[in-house]
C-alpha cells in the first residue's frame, strides 16, 4: 500500500497530512510567497491551479495564519501576513471605531 493511499481524506477531498496541512494548504502558502507582475494574475492562478474562487482562497488563507502547522511550513509568509493583519486592525480601528475584522485581504 502506498503512502498516499494510507492517508485519510479530508472533507474537501484533499489528502490530510500528518503535519496537519493538506496539499492544498501547502500550495496556498507557496502561492502567497510568490509575486505577480500583472493585474489579475494571482486571481487567475488561484482559479486555474487551485480550483478555488479568490474569496474562498482568502478565507482559507486567513484560517491558515492561526495554525501552528502553517507557521512551521512557511514562517516568513505567515509572519508577514500576520503583521499585515495586525496593521490593518490598527488602521481600521482608527478610521471607523468599529471592531476590526482580522482578515488579511
Amino acid at each position: 500500500m502506498s503512502a498516499a493511499a494510507s492517508r485519510p481524506e479530508s472533507p474537501r477531498g484533499d489528502s490530510a497530512q500528518v503535519e496537519g496541512l493538506s496539499d492544498r494548504d501547502r500550495r496556498i502558502l507557496a502561492l502567497e510567497g510568490r509575486t505577480f507582475r500583472y493585474v489579475g494574475a494571482k486571481e487567475r492562478h488561484i482559479r486555474e491551479q487551485l480550483g478555488m474562487t479568490p474569496t474562498s482562497y482568502f478565507v482559507r488563507l486567513n484560517a491558515l495564519l492561526d495554525q501552528p502547522a502553517a507557521l512551521r511550513e512557511a514562517p516568513a509568509v505567515v509572519h508577514r501576513l500576520r503583521a499585515r493583519r495586525v496593521s490593518s486592525h490598527e488602521s481600521a480601528g482608527d478610521r471607523s471605531g468599529d471592531a476590526p475584522t482580522g482578515r488579511v485581504a
